[in-house]
């Protein structure tokens, strides 16, 4: 590295002219390089459903905004030209900035990781000592994406204390460094005006107007007392955020943006968003510790616009 350090997100490192929401038209492309993808496994992520979601995309949106962004696979997927993603895992949104500012001393980096266990629980544990917070911005990114990797089913989760503690995967040959991918994320990210937050997502829609689009991809209402999973992070998200994420669409629905929010298909969820379309569409379980439980299952996508 040249002794630079990546811009800290935030919100307050960006303003959007006040006349943004009149001015860019079409900024979504709609897949144009097929070589973007997520180069992390995320719980929740959207590959499966990307063709489902995007023929519910808006045609005519002006700024792309994701609260929840994940392992980006909707991102990745239409592409749109200007956008203002968040995500509450700062661990995640740093690594995102490595990808588009330091591709190359992350791919060096990542190179020298060995698929081993002892290796892997010895840097899994480096995050429990004071050292870490002397790691660079690349280290810290190259030690997330191996982890993520090489861990049991790509799971991010962490304990009470905020550290990492999935156990190894024991795979036989982890794409550790999808070099290919990496490049194309980085590419895209520099020459598109893509912006990264990590905060709650009431304060990622903040600046959110007449014709821009939002899509909420949230942790989802558990279908069972079993499949409740929020741990991407040290905050939860029960029903008490959903009936929040709730008010946030109808906030933006009053502004005139365009909303578009997948979650499962409970009855708590249908009758929250009763008085919006939804659309029920089938996903397959990509994270269970059940094998038997990796079904294909209900999922809504919900919308406050015609097609």
């Amino acid at each position: 590295m040249d002794g630079r350090v990546p811009p800290q997100h935030g919100i307050e490192k960006f303003l959007w002219p006040s006349s943004h929401g009149n001015s860019v038209k079409g900024s979504i492309v709609l897949a144009k390089n097929q070589l973007l993808q997520p180069f992390v496994k995320w719980a929740g992520g959207k590959r499966q459903l990307l063709e489902p979601i995007k023929r519910h995309i808006p045609k005519n949106a002006n700024v792309y905004f994701e609260p929840f962004l994940g392992g980006g696979a909707i991102l990745f997927g239409i592409q749109p030209q200007r956008a203002i993603v968040n995500d509450i895992n700062a661990q995640l949104v740093a690594t995102y900035e490595v990808v588009r500012d330091y591709v190359d001393e992350l791919i060096e980096d990542l190179s020298v990781h060995k698929n081993e266990k002892n290796y892997f629980y010895a840097l899994r544990a480096v995050d429990r000592q004071l050292e870490y917070q002397d790691w660079s911005p690349v280290q810290k990114a190259s030690r997330l994406i191996f982890l993520n990797r090489t861990c049991f089913n790509g799971l991010f989760r962490v304990n009470s204390q905020g550290h990492f503690n999935v156990p190894f995967g024991s795979y036989k040959n982890p794409n550790i460094v999808n070099e290919v991918v990496l490049r194309a994320v980085s590419q895209y990210l520099r020459t598109n005006d893509i912006h990264f937050l990590s905060g709650d997502f009431s304060a990622a829609v903040s600046q959110a107007k007449k014709g821009d689009f939002v899509y909420f991809d949230p942790p989802y209402d558990p279908v069972s007392d079993t499949a409740f999973f929020t741990n991407y992070s040290l905050h939860g998200f029960g029903r008490e955020e959903q009936v929040r994420l709730k008010t946030v669409v109808d906030d933006l629905t009053k502004r005139g943006c365009k909303v578009l929010l997948s979650n499962s298909s409970t009855a708590f969820i249908r009758d929250l968003y009763r008085d919006y379309e939804i659309v029920t569409v089938q996903a397959k379980r990509a994270i269970n510790s059940d094998v038997d439980g990796r079904g294909t299952v209900d999922e809504v996508l919900v919308m406050n616009y015609d097609q």
